[in-house]
């Protein structure tokens, strides 16, 4: 049986080399021969516009008819082997002289611009120009059109002519490069037999770092042999010693196992019988959950050495913990989330963190049968608190170190099934997160088991400080206040002598607001800027209809929808701002649409009616939560009015493009009686208070801060899908002052108004790699869902299109509010 040959990576290289050499060749040669073609027409069109020019210029009128007198010239700058076709048509379309035939479908010049087009006469391909000829008669003034044609025998041959020229150095070069790339590959090639060599003569233990002279280019080969042989040596050391010490552990219980069956074998006393079997049952569990535990440990090691990281939500994690328990146990289970603790993000292994909290509230439950508490809480130090307390027997300071070695157990537990492995696989998981695993005696009796893990933060310390407190103080403030209804513009007077002043209308809360325009005077300290706080559609209607006051230089809306069709329908002007390449695509439309915030849109509640363990994390939970659940939760949900809120129906139009469950949900808010409003803030206000159990698609940014100032509520970040909207910035094309406008728009695509988005505003940046504490990258972790960004673009229209909006109303309508007007 003949041998498969081996594949050559030099052959392959060389192979691919000449593939794509010959390839490039080739996709050159045709480019030569489309720019020879191109390069012969446009060189003998000027010959033929010469001869038809020339017989243009011949046309006369005598005696009120078009005479022409062909001069000699005119067939003269034609190649002399190639045939001529020519025709002079009367200002009426009749035929004067030349071929009558020639191009008889062709239409008539209307003006003395030379037209070229490739047409066929006498079953020969030609190539034909066709110009006019103004003249004035007693009839009256019209145009004469002049037709001149050559055959394509001249400009074939160029053509050939150019092309023939071009592949000769082409040849040459093909053949030049593969000769090249062969004594190349070969000398890339040499010093792996160097590497080779040094292997070869190695021993079969010898694990040593390989140290041998190879280019810099071969340095990250020998590299990658090095960490790969010490991460090989340090594996097998480890599984070494964990092989040696399952074998001793295992061996007991497998020996207690046998003899006890031995024991069953000759035994004649039922009872007896049967307090052996019993024995046997107990040992085979305990076998069978140290072999597990001992599987788990290898994992865990194993993973830890991988270091495959994510960003993982605290709190999730807790809930996917808990909610997996045996339907039994999980009433003993209580957990508790401090401030912060929502938005709480660690980077690190899932399944290892997952393992970790499961031994550790494992234990808790096998060595008590009161209630167990699971907390997370956020330190000072920029460290994620994860406790399981419990009121068993603890343990004994003496043995608080040597619990979390493997196989050691606490004194008195002899009669308890275990290993001696969950303390210790928690401890390898918190280690190789760069946490702390701290055990200490819990007041009032038990033990308290704390993993410390260090959370994921890229804020700067300076967006930490009093400053950003203070602005979202300030947002809560205003946020809780209701909006009067036609509020009265802001003037935030510049900062030096003012030599300028901008008009900004928008529908961003004014508090949320004034951190960039702060932030922009900064850098333009002698522009003083005025802002008008409106809704979106009141902000759409009064620019058409040019009663806002003062008339706007930039327009910001969240309702990103009525923003585009403003810009489609010709209102406003671009601006190719420098910081559109980093922009992403999705959140700008022809330089006109330019979006600068990212904001998801989540669901709220409040904890004490809807305690941590039984929020919906999905759209379809929460349709099931309310139709389940339908007289628990009447009248305590709130959504968007969409019929008033704009940006409300712009969620309700994306949710129902997207989400196969919209109308399901919407037929679980009628039968609940959901409360509607206009404001985010008026319903982050109701659920605060406990008026409202659930506010549905509130806009996160709002969200974000209103619970970072330390309102009671909670935020669900969906795990199937996430909308995600962005503010967007509108120069109008009547602007009075639209070099400001587009100065401040840069400001907000800058580092520095991106900064103020993810950091004091809590609207979101939308830069990717923006510095902040609400960064896109940050804000994606918080759920599990797919991202779904709404996209500036013209799809948007469709749901402002007049018919179809009003139908989507009435549906919405009769769904969720039957018999209402």
């Amino acid at each position: 049986m003949r041998k498969a040959s081996r594949p050559s990576l030099r052959r392959r290289i060389l192979v691919l080399a000449a593939s794509m050499l010959l390839a490039a060749a080739a996709l050159l040669v045709v480019f030569i021969k489309d720019y020879a073609n191109r390069a012969a027409d446009q060189a003998l069109d000027r010959l033929l516009s010469a001869a038809a020019l020339s017989i243009a210029g011949a046309v006369l009128v005598e005696d009120g008819a078009v005479v022409v007198e062909i001069p000699f010239a005119a067939f003269a700058m034609v190649a002399g082997e190639e045939r001529v076709f020519y025709a002079v048509i009367g200002a009426q379309g009749e035929h004067v002289t030349g071929y009558p035939d020639l191009a008889p479908d062709a239409p008539l010049a209307t003006s003395d611009t030379p037209v070229f087009s490739d047409t066929v006469h006498n079953a020969e391909p030609v190539r034909m120009i066709r110009l006019g000829r103004l003249i004035s008669t007693s009839e009256g003034t019209g145009w004469v059109t002049i037709r001149v044609a050559e055959t394509r025998g001249a400009r074939a041959a160029l053509a050939a002519e150019i092309v023939g020229a071009a592949l000769v150095p082409v040849g040459v070069l093909t053949v030049l490069a593969l000769v090249l790339v062969w004594i190349v590959v070969g000398r890339a090639f040499a010093p792996l037999a160097v590497i080779d060599r040094a292997l070869r003569h190695r021993r079969p233990d010898d694990l040593s770092p390989l140290d041998v002279p190879v280019p810099v280019e071969v340095q990250r080969l020998v590299g990658g042999l090095n960490n790969f042989m010490a991460r090989l040596e340090k594996s097998m050391a480890r599984m070494s010693g964990l092989v040696a010490e399952a074998a001793h552990q295992v061996r007991d219980p497998l020996a207690s196992l046998r003899a006890q069956t031995e024991m069953a074998m000759d035994e004649t006393d039922e009872a007896d019988l049967r307090a052996r079997v019993t024995r046997i049952h107990d040992s085979a569990v305990e076998a069978s959950h140290l072999v597990t535990q001992l599987l788990m440990d290898a994992t865990i090691s194993h993973r830890m050495e991988a270091g495959e990281t994510r960003a993982i939500s605290v709190t999730a994690l807790v809930e996917e913990v808990v909610g997996r328990l045996d339907p039994d146990l999980r009433p003993r289970v209580q957990t508790a989330f401090g401030p912060g603790a929502d938005i709480a993000v660690v980077t690190g292994d899932r399944v290892g963190l997952r393992e970790m909290l499961r031994n550790l509230i494992g234990n808790a439950l096998v060595y008590t049968t009161d209630l167990i508490e699971v907390t997370v809480t956020v330190a000072p130090d920029d460290m994620v608190r994860l406790a399981v307390l419990d009121r068993g027997p603890g343990i004994a300071d003496a043995d608080k170190d040597r619990v979390l070695l493997r196989f050691v157990r606490g004194a008195g537990v002899d009669n308890t099934v275990g290993s001696g492995l969950g303390l210790a696989i928690a401890r390898q998981v918190v280690d190789g997160h760069g946490g702390q695993l701290i055990l200490s005696d819990r007041s009032g009796g038990g033990l308290e088991i704390v993993a410390a893990l260090p959370m994921a933060t890229d804020t700067a310390p300076q967006q930490r400080a009093g400053v950003f407190v203070a602005f979202l103080a300030l947002g809560v403030l205003c946020l809780s206040i209701p909006a009067p209804a036609k509020a009265e513009p802001l003037i935030f007077p510049a900062t030096q002598d003012e030599t300028r002043r901008i008009a900004i209308a928008g529908t961003t809360d004014t508090a949320l607001f004034a951190p960039f325009i702060t932030a922009f005077q900064a850098e333009n300290p002698a522009v003083a800027v005025t802002y008008y706080e409106t809704d979106s559609i009141a902000l759409y209607d009064g620019f058409l209809a040019g009663t806002l006051d003062p008339a706007p230089d930039l327009l910001i809306s969240s309702a990103s929808d009525l923003q585009l069709k403003l810009a489609n329908d010709g209102h406003a002007l671009a601006h190719p701002s420098v910081w559109l390449d980093q922009l992403p695509s999705w959140a700008q439309w022809r330089a006109e649409v330019i979006g600068f915030t990212f904001e998801p849109a989540v669901i709220i509640y409040n904890p004490r009616l809807l305690p941590p363990g039984t929020q919906p994390r999905t759209h379809l939970d929460l349709a099931v939560l309310l139709e389940d659940q339908s007289a628990r939760f009447a009248g305590l949900v709130a959504t968007y009015d969409i019929g008033r809120s704009g940006v409300g129906y712009l969620l309700a139009s994306q949710d129902q493009q997207i989400s196969s469950q919209f109308w399901r949900l919407a037929a679980a808010f009628g039968r609940v009686g959901a409360r509607f409003s206009d404001s985010s803030p008026e319903i982050l206000d109701s659920v605060a208070s406990g008026d409202l159990a659930i506010g549905y698609n509130v806009l996160g940014s709002y969200a974000f801060a209103r619970q970072a100032a330390g309102a009671p509520i909670g935020i669900i970040v969906p795990d199937d899908y996430v909308l995600v909207l962005t503010r967007s910035m509108v120069i109008p094309r009547n602007a009075a002052n639209p070099d400001l406008a587009r100065t401040f728009v840069d400001f907000a695509l800058s580092p520095s108004g991106q900064s103020v988005a993810a950091g004091q505003s809590a609207l979101g940046a939308v830069m990717p790699g923006s510095v902040g504490h609400w960064t896109p990258e940050r804000i994606s972790t918080l759920g599990q869902g797919v991202i779904q960004p709404i996209a500036l673009a013209p799809v948007l229209m469709v749901a402002l299109d007049p018919q179809r909006r009003a139908r989507f109303l009435a549906t919405w309508q009769e769904i969720v509010a039957p018999g209402q007007p």
